[in-house]
This record gives structure tokens, C-alpha cells and sequence, in this order.
């Protein structure tokens, strides 16, 4: 049994008036708390971790991961509550998902109680830095990359596992506005076989190239599509897609299938159970391009949005390609992603049922 984490509070934490400095209009990823879980991993086994001070790592400059890339993470959140507890979301779900992550890149499984218990104890320690405002929370970045300093092609044998915070607000500069996006038909993401429905480092870092190419475009997020033939849509940037086809009253949700090159999404799991609360219909299936525009051309598609934690529900304004450009319900918010967006919200701020046993309370 891996022993409880040491608690090491920081000498040098913010005051309460330059943390709240810091927590105005926090911009996703760009302010982090006072501390951080350090857990490390070596003869097999899970040590002792410690929550401590944020800061600087030291590395070896053979450590593997810098060489072969063995690093995995993840991100969930956790939301203040109207009692004045806080609680994550689904913080079981993304542990089973990191393992898999882990299991697909050689890495040793973290157990989940490990995992949360790590979370746990570095909110307690920063619980001032949970935002209260509906929207905002305290983003999480559980994380685990290979320490080895050697320089043979092998999986490590010692590992660190880390797990720090930062208050987020709005993931897009604008707001909860729709979004313009590039379908990328240059690159790809990932390819049957690979490493697209792991949360690993490299596949991000194969995606910028794209993400700059869609920047260029005017646009502010990249759809990857198939390997193979470049027809079926997968996902957006580091999002998953959603695609709200009506007639008349009936509403149906229609999300690309896992295949095993794209991620299966926590908020993407979590809609499709929401879907059927709120009297939708739901489908995994393919959609390709032609597809897309034609439904879009013929009016059965009335919105596109993307899901992720992150951003939580994006919806998508405008698509552009090399031959052709569309514009979706007139590049405004459509009813169904703001509906399904307020449902979430209501239940991860505790204002809504949690009818599903998705909120973790932290202890």
C-alpha cells in the first residue's frame, strides 16, 4: 500500500491580495498555484509523494523522455460549490484514461486512488485558489514522463508523476463565442495502430505545425481528418466534435466513433448521457467531408461544437478548406451547445441534480 502523500507547505505562497490579483479574468494555462504533487516512481514500485512548493524540476540531460518521448498527461477540474465545498469532476475517469495512456506508451499504471488522493490533497492545500464564479474552476494537470538518464531505446525504469493547478477561466481570448476552424488536409493527426487515443505529449507537438497553418488561414482551431483518405472528420485541435441535426422538433447529436486514433473525450462521454436527459437523440458514427457539407448545404446540420475540458462546449462559427467555405447558424451560439453547456455547468457548480455521481468531493 503506497503511504499518504507528506504535506510541505510553501514558505514562499502569495498573499491573499496578489492571489487575487492573479485570479482576475484568469487566462487558461497562464497562472498557477502555490504548490505542487511530486510523486516518483522506481524498483516497480510507487513512492511516498509529497505535495509541495511549485517550481522548477531537475533533470538529467539523459533523462529518456527527453530523447524518446515518453510523457503522458491529463487535465480535469475541480469547482467550488455552493456549500462552500469543492468537488472534481469525474476525477475517476480521467485516472482510467491516464492508465490507458500509460499502458499504450510502456509506462507503469498509477492507481486511482493514488491519483485522486494526489489531486485531493493539493486542493486542500490551495483551496483559495478555486474560483467561484460559474464558468471558472481550478484546472488540474496530472502528469508522467520517464527520468531514466540513458540513452538505449528501451521503456524507463523510473518515472515521475506530477500534478499542479491553475485557475481558468474562458479557454479562447473571446469568450464562449463560436470559433472558425481549418480542416487540415496536410497533415495528420494520427493512423490506425498509433497513439491517437492516448493523452500523450507527441501528439501535440504534431499538431502545431497544423495549428499555425490554420492561424495563417484565419482561423482558430485545425479538424484533423482520417489518415487514410482524408474524407472522415475525427476532431478538432485537441477537441472533440459534435454535430446537431434537426427535423423539425427532434434533435439528434452525432459525434464521430472511436476508432482508436481519436481521444475519448470525458466531456464528450459526459454529453451524449446529457443528450438523453434533455430529450435528444444521440449516434457515433462516421461523417465525412462531403457529407458535412452537404447536410450543412441542405439545412439538416443547424450547429457544430466542440467539447473538451478545457474549453467545456466551443461552438464552431465558420469552416474553411482550400475549395470551399461555410458558415454555421449564422456564426452565432446555437440553442442546443448552450443548452447541453448549462446543463454541465449547473451540475459541475453544484446548482443542478448530479444525478449521474459525477462530482467528487474533495477530503
Amino acid at each position: 500500500m503506497t503511504p499518504a502523500l507528506k504535506i510541505t507547505p510553501s514558505t514562499t505562497a502569495l498573499s491573499a491580495a496578489e492571489r487575487s490579483e492573479r485570479m482576475i479574468k484568469p487566462a487558461f494555462g497562464a497562472v498557477f498555484t502555490d504548490h505542487m504533487a511530486v510523486i516518483s516512481y522506481r524498483d516497480g514500485v510507487w513512492q511516498q509523494g509529497e505535495v509541495r512548493a511549485y517550481g522548477p524540476l531537475s533533470l538529467d540531460p539523459a533523462s529518456s523522455v527527453l530523447h524518446y518521448g515518453q510523457a503522458i498527461f491529463e487535465g480535469f477540474k475541480a469547482y467550488a460549490q455552493p456549500d462552500g465545498t469543492v468537488k472534481t469532476f469525474r476525477p475517476e475517469a480521467n485516472a482510467a484514461r491516464f492508465n490507458r495512456s500509460a499502458q499504450r506508451l510502456a509506462m507503469p499504471a498509477i492507481p486511482p486512488e493514488l491519483f485522486i488522493s494526489a489531486a485531493d490533497a493539493l486542493i486542500n492545500l490551495d483551496r483559495a485558489w478555486v474560483p467561484k464564479a460559474i464558468g471558472q474552476s481550478l484546472y488540474l494537470r496530472p502528469l508522467m514522463f520517464a527520468t531514466d538518464p540513458y540513452l538505449g531505446v528501451r521503456p524507463s525504469n523510473t518515472y515521475s508523476f506530477l500534478l499542479f493547478g491553475s485557475p481558468a477561466g474562458d479557454y479562447f481570448p473571446n469568450g464562449v463565442k463560436p470559433v472558425a476552424v481549418w480542416l487540415c488536409e496536410d497533415f495528420v493527426r494520427a493512423a490506425p495502430g498509433g497513439t491517437g487515443e492516448a493523452k500523450c505529449a507527441g501528439n501535440y507537438a504534431a499538431s502545431l505545425l497544423a495549428q499555425a497553418q490554420a492561424r495563417d488561414m484565419g482561423c482558430d482551431q485545425v479538424i484533423w481528418l482520417d489518415a487514410t483518405r482524408h474524407e472522415v472528420i475525427e476532431e478538432m485541435g485537441g477537441m472533440n466534435l459534435f454535430f446537431v441535426y434537426r427535423e423539425g422538433d427532434k434533435i439528434r447529436l452525432v459525434t464521430p466513433e472511436l476508432t482508436g486514433t481519436l481521444l475519448p473525450g470525458i466531456t464528450r462521454a459526459s454529453l451524449l448521457t446529457l443528450a438523453t436527459d434533455l430529450g435528444y437523440e444521440s449516434q457515433e458514427r462516421k461523417i465525412t467531408v462531403q457529407q458535412l457539407r452537404d447536410d450543412l448545404g441542405a439545412g439538416r446540420i443547424t450547429e457544430v461544437f466542440a467539447c473538451g475540458t478545457a474549453a467545456v462546449i466551443t461552438p464552431v462559427g465558420q469552416i474553411k478548406a482550400r475549395d470551399f467555405s461555410m458558415e454555421i447558424n449564422h456564426n452565432e451560439n446555437g440553442p442546443v451547445a448552450m443548452a447541453l453547456r448549462d446543463a454541465l455547468l449547473a451540475i459541475q457548480h453544484g446548482t443542478g441534480a448530479d444525478v449521474h455521481g459525477w462530482m467528487h468531493k474533495v477530503v
